[in-house]
């Protein structure tokens, strides 16, 4: 007898029209940002603005766009590999709605500055719970799916679901861990160095495991379906797997060379992501193999062309990933353009190209209707191409004249660019170049939302889902006669022993879901553990200097000002240990200097200078004045204006609040402290809004936000004492460049802040 099965195509139709709705609104965000950074005009204060535009574009195309994807295809496809219907319709509805909700109210959030300020985590701590909520409701879904299955062997592409449902849900609960003091507000329970080794590796492995793997399990479904061809490689099929989910967890330290990482956990990431080479091209060589005998279609078929860019975007993605780990390399491309190129290769090339070929093969076989049209199909296709690579090339050619501009010395021993607004607008021409790229990569996705808009409006009325008949439920008849039972011990063991050598360790395992998925947790635990038993139980990593202090309540409410307005998305407060660097901003950042910072600001990427040592470099009317109009401070540049900030009350309502967070995760306020922080806040900020009123600058400021935030830029990297870079003359002697950490340097090297600012600390 066979057993007929009716899918739930419901969900996957949904979660397939909601990625493309959410890839126009990624999309168009970041065509608008690509304009924002050589057009400042464009940014309206203050919520339209760079720095919290620039996290909804990355959080709409990764969790909406790539998200709804990840939902879609998995639903869609596991339940064609596993012969049955998903485990549960009303779990399906309530991911589905739960999702979408999700992220609106991340949108939301993101633009009014409710951020954490990590990157790909920069969600509040209430809806960190609802992903965690949402993610469990996806887990038992698909694993009830799996107890359910009517097919025994688990086919690769559930593999990689599997260990994307596994890795996920440990990395966001390992790195969201905080401490609220408001219903949308917390501190990250990490500080400094620590909060940057989990930051990144969750980072790293976010990019593995949500972008990354779950695509490859797509990919070894849709792929062999459209090319009709099965998978080139079983054998490489699982060597790919296990090494991946292996060896990519140990990757994300690369993240952060010549940083105050220790050395250690720095050169261990640059190994494993050297070594996770090998293991993403077996991956690629299984996926281009699979069209042999099949590349024919590649001259008629769009949808084939969309995932060979895709595949082939795969493998060079992760050969420049582990190319850009190597430290000399990552010295050229770390804060450089070179990294955004990178990753947009990542993103575009690799998950909306294979996106975009799985749409159009699978939305006419869902709607039972044919495909609108296969010429604007092919249009997309090379309107994209062009754009991406046009996108990739601007990148590079940028980044590489940031780090030579960046280096570049006089004969005489001087900085060739001593202003770092010289480099910014040398590379202007790219940023047209790129705007240019994401106008016609935006316009292809646009034609995509029109075909499959036609597509699906020509689609019979009133169609159901076509019922499935397949074998049914596995069930072995041990009363048959002659079975060979666990009763006959001997003869079961030797039966189970050849069954095994004849289909392979690997076919066994696959049929034992709850040993196979511990077996995925302990691969991806090992490399966990490794990097953070150390770092977290061994104080050398991290030394303690004693002149470091906690910021005042002022300083506090500043910082969470600069967090909000996402001045991390531009700016690094991370100086290296190069001499181009310390030449330029002072003295190289200590392990030791971030030992109260929840969450660590070193930043990825620098639109502007580093600000680590900008404390007591300008006086406090020149941050004023900054903020308001960049250009009169800094002529040339394209910084946003924060006008609100200087209109604008500081909220004092919850420094206790906050405060006292901070004491929770290891910041050594007393309770004299806190009880007197009000007092504190109005004392420093009037010493504040007079000097900058002595100063010629405007009256009043005492209670604004610009009092804060200036309060905040004044401390940073005056905890230590440093000789500030002297303006430069021509000189024969080259300083060299530090190499070893000193944590009290000589007193006649020290920096003394301005009397009223130093003043108005409070200790």
């Amino acid at each position: 007898m066979s057993d007929t099965v009716r899918y739930d195509d419901r969900t996957p139709r949904l979660f397939f029209l909601a990625a493309v709705v959410w890839a126009v609104v990624g999309m168009l965000v970041g065509t608008l940002i690509a304009a924002m950074l050589f057009l400042p005009g464009l940014n309206l204060a203050p919520y339209l603005t760079f720095g919290r535009l620039r996290p909804l574009h990355t959080n709409a195309v990764i969790f909406a766009f790539v998200g709804n994807m990840i939902f879609a295809g998995t639903y869609h496809s596991m339940q064609r590999l596993l012969k049955t219907r998903l485990f549960s319709d009303t779990l399906s509805k309530i991911h589905f709605w739960g999702w979408q909700l999700l992220i609106v109210a991340a949108a939301v959030s993101l633009v009014a500055g409710v951020t954490q300020a990590k990157e790909y985590a920069e969600l509040p701590w209430v809806l960190d719970i609802v992903i965690a909520v949402l993610w469990v409701i996806f887990a038992v879904n698909f694993f009830g799916t799996i107890a359910i299955r009517r097919e025994k062997h688990l086919y690769v592409a559930i593999w990689f679901y599997l260990a994307s449902i596994v890795a996920v849900a440990i990395l966001h609960i390992g790195n969201s861990m905080a401490m609220p003091y408001s219903w949308l507000g917390s501190y990250s329970a990490y500080s400094g160095v620590k909060d940057a080794l989990m930051q990144w590796w969750y980072g790293h492995n976010a990019v593995a495991f949500f972008l990354t793997t779950p695509y490859l399990g797509l990919m070894y479904y849709y792929l062999p379906k459209a090319a009709d061809r099965p998978v080139f490689s079983y054998r490489l099929s699982i060597m790919h797997f296990w090494s991946l989910v292996f060896v990519y967890i140990w990757a994300g330290p690369h993240h952060l060379h010549f940083t105050a990482l220790p050395e250690w956990a720095s050169t261990l990431g640059m190994l494993f992501s050297l070594v996770l080479w090998m293991p993403s091209w077996g991956g690629m060589v299984n996926g281009l193999f699979t069209l042999r005998g099949a590349w024919h279609k590649l001259r008629e078929d769009p949808i084939l062309k969309f995932m060979v860019v895709a595949v082939t975007y795969y493998g060079m993605s992760t050969f420049e990933g582990p190319m850009m780990s190597i430290k000399s390399v990552n010295a050229v491309s770390h804060y450089t353009d070179w990294t955004i190129g990178h990753v947009h290769a990542g993103a575009l090339g690799w998950n909306a190209f294979l996106s975009f070929g799985i749409l159009y093969w699978v939305v006419p076989r869902l709607w039972k209707t044919p495909l609108y049209s296969t010429r604007l199909a092919t249009a997309h296709f090379w309107i994209a191409t062009v754009g991406l690579i046009t996108y990739q090339v601007s990148m590079w050619v940028a980044g590489i004249t940031q780090w030579g501009m960046w280096r570049a010395f006089e004969p005489d021993g001087r900085l060739a660019y001593p202003d770092f607004i010289e480099t910014v607008i040398r590379i202007v021409p790219m940023y047209w170049v790129r705007l240019v790229a994401a106008v016609l990569f935006f316009s292809g996705v646009l034609l995509l939302v029109w075909n499959i808009l036609k597509t699906v409006r020509s689609a019979p009325a009133n169609f159901a889902d076509e019922p499935e008949v397949h074998a049914p439920p596995l069930v072995r008849d041990l009363s048959a006669p002659g079975a060979v039972t666990p009763a006959n011990t001997y003869d079961y063991a030797f039966y189970r022993l050849q069954h095994v050598l004849d289909h392979g360790i690997h076919r066994a395992l696959e049929s034992r879901i709850v040993l196979f998925t511990i077996l995925v947790t302990l691969a991806l635990s090992v490399g966990s553990l490794v990097l953070a038993i150390p770092m977290f139980f061994d104080r050398s990593n991290v030394k303690e200097i004693a002149s470091v202090k906690p910021y005042t309540p002022l300083e506090v409410l500043g910082r969470d000002i600069y967090i909000r307005e996402g001045c991390y998305n531009c700016h690094s407060q991370m100086v290296r240990p190069f001499r181009y660097e310390t030449e330029r901003y002072g003295e190289f950042s200590k392990a030791g200097e971030f030992v109260y910072d929840h969450p660590f600001q070193w930043g990825s990427k620098r639109t502007g200078p580093d600000l680590h040592r900008v404390g007591a470099k300008y006086p406090s009317l020149w941050h004023v004045r900054h903020m308001d109009r960049p250009a009169s401070t800094t002529p040339g540049s394209v910084m946003p204006r924060y006008p609100h900030l200087a209109t604008d009350r500081f909220d004092t309502s919850l420094v206790g609040a906050k405060m006292r967070a901070l004491r929770t995760v290891g910041v050594p306020y007393s309770d004299g402290e806190i009880e007197s922080a009000p007092a504190a806040i109005e004392r420093q900020a009037r010493a504040i809004a007079a000097e900058v009123e002595a100063q010629q600058g405007p009256p009043g400021l005492a209670d604004k936000e610009i009092t804060a935030l200036a309060a905040y830029l004044q401390r940073l990297g005056t905890d230590i004492r440093w000789r500030r870079p002297q303006p430069q003359a021509p000189s024969i002697t080259v300083p060299a460049a530090p190499v070893a950490e000193t944590v009290t340097p000589p007193a006649a090297a020290a920096v003394v802040p301005p009397p009223v600012a130093a003043a108005a600390r409070v200790k």
